[in-house]
């Protein structure tokens, strides 16, 4: 690592490209190939931030699925929160929280063409893999639905006509086990070939779960468990080539339970609900102490088919492609909502928590081109289907909890009494255990884009690339909310605080007046509040809207390329799929704005040395306009316009061919400012939820470390006849951060390296290789995401002041009235094992 302005830099250093001939892993492949504007170019001809991981270097470093990706592309972050549905990618610290599954992606993700509609159905065994692009900034043109921030781009291997079989068996910490095969060869000489691919993996969990009072059983938590099978044909009929992909994943697994990383002082009440805490008396991440006692499953399912037909045209020399894709995804969860030992609140895994996305796609592209011109015009049509039923259900010890929460503030007696405190009536009928929340949510998205993109070379040297895309879309959706006991407890708590004009009598007399609606909130959030019983919302939005590419590049000799470009990018608005609510009144309008951005880049590539030495740097400039900001809000996730965004740094990569033969390296650091403009409340859809915002205007992201930097560093050869050794070293470095979406200080992440490694011994010729890993090997200990424990103190609800240097009266963050208890979602702990490949 080197130092610079006190801030600690580094390179990726990865293994470039190879070829896929076995007899020449040794020698390097200098031309690294992308298909970034949709056609085969050398890496070092497109105007574009490109990060390419190729399949050796993805298979070095043990990658399996997106988040695993992170360690090889600085500049990006894979985070997972409630269940790894919830899955979300960012870009230059620019991504979407995956709460919500209304919202679409800031960061897409495609797979053999094929868009896929969330950052989560992307968290997977990704198969064999070909190559993975990783393309930074917004995508407007060319990738499925509109990407604001950035697109990865994966490409799986396609059938050979050469018979090839091979294997794997894997053994790991914390009881894992995985295997996997599969075979490619002819089906019909010359004519059609076949690939298969099955995988099945299993491991422990990596938290240890205190129970509690039960009813949960099992006492682990973050486990794996899942099998997947792909299958794929190629045809090549003449000059042309047709390729279907049909595959289904299936996990059954535990997940995601959390760890506390500061107790606040309701901590000691829940502890005296339960037998042997329900909670850390003294929060230490590193234990890795879990505390649920409802089961956190998570069942997924995700299968589809997709057919790509290539077919040339004698017509301008041109060639017809046509991608249609079929998809599939569902999952149904449980949840312990209130991530403590005692039986609060919880989520049930019968289907009443669960998503399904059903997907049809059918993009078509029309291409050609000389030694001037490439050309492209298209069409993009996606159907989509979303489903979601959410519900909140009261543990046994519900009204037990609150009513000792409201004694302790009102200086009563914490003694359950035969009327409760809460509501007045008899205590057990006023939040009955297995009664709460339950809801339904529809969505339909039909999208249709017409782009075209066009490189015309007015010289050798000089190159100009105009994209230019118009999307048409339209979303309907339908909520219907329900409180399966009628939200009697919150309707008995509103009358008897006056806050509907009754006169206050009794315990409720003895309230100050501007501590009522407090009081009420805490007894009518969103989950039991009667006004959503039997509520039902429809509403209905046609987006329209332009985006593309302007970029010119100029090639000084056959070395050195600089290019400048300005992008726009755009993402649909889209619905609160959840309960929204201003006070305890439900919020009418569930719709939020499109985002946009535009973003300016300009860049030099260089190749040094006979291409042995490949170094690429860009400086952007990009400004976000109605970002969607999903966040926790004191009640329910809900998404909020921030009217602007700006992120600005620099992107710099190295693919390096040393003169040691077997010895690769490819590097890369990026530096990102990306903070919020500065905001009142009446710049927002609803001012109400300004003050859980304050400390955003002026302020740098969350999830947007200002450095990033990688390291990995490969070699192999053979250091016998018949015996070959190869070494994998890959690290990542990232600044500090902020976890949380409201910029709560408790919820930093201070800088962290993580670092994997890979040894491997096999014959020469590769027919075995017996491989010992870790990942993680110096056990770093990170928090993925830092959140507000549902109902165990306050953050921003502690005093009613006037926002420093600000006019908006309101309820601010105070850190010194700070009570919260708050938990975090932890990064992966070390792993190690053992995994040995055989080929045919």
């Amino acid at each position: 690592m080197a130092t610079c302005s006190g801030m600690v830099l580094g390179f990726t250093l990865l293994t470039p490209a190879y070829a896929q001939d076995a007899q020449a892993q040794d020698e390097p492949v200098t031309t690294i190939t992308v298909t970034a504007q949709k056609r085969e170019q050398s890496l070092q001809d497109v105007p574009i931030v490109v990060t390419t991981l190729s399949a050796k270097l993805l298979q070095d470093a043990g990658v399996r699925d997106i988040k695993d990706m992170q360690v090889l592309t600085p500049g990006l972050t894979v985070t997972s929160t409630q269940n790894e549905t919830l899955t979300t990618a960012r870009i230059r610290g620019v991504g979407t929280v995956g709460d919500n599954p209304g919202m679409e992606s800031s960061v897409g993700v495609v797979i053999d063409g094929v868009y896929r509609p969330r950052n989560g159905v992307g968290f997977g065994d990704l198969g064999e893999i070909g190559r993975i692009e990783v393309l930074k900034g917004p995508q407007g043109t060319l990738f499925g639905k509109n990407t604001s921030a950035g697109v990865i781009n994966i490409i799986t291997q396609e059938p050979k006509f050469a018979f090839m079989a091979d294997g794997e068996v894997s053994v790991s910490n914390y009881d894992g086990k995985g295997v996997s095969a599969s075979v490619t060869g002819p089906l019909a000489e010359d004519l059609v070939a076949g690939r298969l691919y099955v995988a099945s993996r299993e491991r422990g969990g990596y938290y240890d779960v205190n129970t509690g009072i039960g009813p949960r059983g099992v006492k682990e938590d973050a486990t794996q468990d899942f099998y997947t099978v792909r299958g794929q044909l190629l045809f090549t009929p003449g000059a042309h080539k047709i390729r279907v992909i049909a595959d289904y994943t299936k996990r059954d697994e535990y997940c995601c339970a959390t760890v506390q990383t500061r107790t606040g002082p309701t901590g000691a009440i829940i502890n005296s609900l339960t037998a042997n805490n329900g909670v850390a008396t003294t929060a230490d991440p590193e234990k890795r102490l879990a505390y649920a006692n409802r089961d956190t499953t998570q069942q997924i399912t995700d299968g589809g088919i997709s057919v790509e037909a290539n077919l040339k045209l004698d017509w301008l020399d041109s060639t017809l492609t046509s991608v249609t894709g079929v998809r599939k995804w569902k999952n149904t969860n449980g949840q312990d909502i209130d991530y403590s030992g005692a039986d609060i609140l919880y989520r049930r895994d019968n289907g009443d928590f669960r998503a399904q996305f059903d997907t049809f796609s059918q993009e078509l592209r029309l291409a050609g081109g000389n030694d001037k011109l490439n050309w492209l015009v298209g069409a993009f049509f996606t159907d989509e289907d979303l489903t979601r039923t959410d519900s909140y259900v009261y543990g046994t010890q519900y009204e037990t909890y609150l009513s000792i929460l409201l004694a302790q503030a009102l200086g009563q007696s914490t003694s359950l009494p035969m009327v409760s405190l809460l509501t007045g009536r008899a205590v057990g009928t006023s939040y009955t255990p297995g009664e709460g929340a339950l809801d339904h949510y529809t969505q339909q998205s039909r999208s249709l884009a017409l782009f075209t993109n066009n490189s015309y070379k007015f010289t050798d040297a000089f190159e100009v690339t105009l994209g230019l895309r118009y999307t048409q879309e339209k979303k309907e959706m339908t909520a219907v909310y329900s409180n399966s006991d009628s939200g009697v407890g919150c309707a008995s708590a509103i009358s008897r605080s006056g806050i509907l004009g009754n006169t206050p009598v009794g315990l409720w007399a003895s309230i100050p007046a501007a501590s009522r609606p407090t009081v009420v909130g805490n007894m009518c959030t969103f989950w039991g509040n009667a006004a959503f019983n039997n509520r039902r919302v429809a509403n209905d939005v046609e987006e329209k809207e332009w985006s593309g590419t302007l970029k010119g590049a100029y090639r000084f000799n056959e070395n050195v390329m600089a290019y400048g470009s300005f992008a726009r990018g755009y993402k649909g608005g889209g619905y609160n799929l959840d309960r929204a609510q201003t006070g305890i009144t439900p919020d009418t309008n569930l719709y939020f704005k499109p985002e946009t951005v535009d973003s300016y880049e300009v860049g030099l590539k260089t190749s040094l040395f006979s291409n042995k030495l490949l170094f690429n740097i860009t400086a952007f400039d990009q400004a976000y306009k109605d970002f969607q900001l999903n966040t926790f809000l004191g009640t329910a996730f809900v998404v909020e316009s921030i009217p602007e965004l700006k992120s600005k740094g620099v992107d710099a990569d190295i693919y390096w061919t040393t003169p040691i033969r077997g010895l690769s390296v490819q590097g890369g650091v990026a530096y990102a400012d990306t903070k919020y403009g500065t905001f009142t409340a009446s710049d927002l859809s609803n001012p109400a939820r300004f003050p859980q915002l304050s400390l955003l205007p002026g302020s740098q992201m969350s999830f947007a470390p200002k450095w990033t930097s990688t390291l990995a560093v490969t070699w192999s050869g053979n250091v016998a006849s018949n015996l070959r050794l190869s070494g994998n070293l890959s690290a990542k470095y990232s600044s500090e951060y902020n976890t949380g979406s409201d910029l709560i200080p408790y919820k930093m992440q201070d800088s962290y390296t993580l670092l994997n490694g890979r040894i491997g011994i096999g014959a020469s010729d590769q027919k075995w290789m017996l491989e010992f890993w870790a990942q993680n090997l110096t056990d770093e200990t990170y928090k993925q995401v830092v959140i507000n424990a549902p109902l165990q103190g306050t953050g921003f609800a502690n005093t009613t002041t006037v926002q420093t240097g600000g006019s908006n009266p309101g309820t601010y963050y105070n850190a010194a009235t700070d009570t919260n208890t708050y938990d975090a979602f932890m990064g992966q702990p070390r792993t190690y094992g053992v995994t040995l490949r055989v080929k045919y």
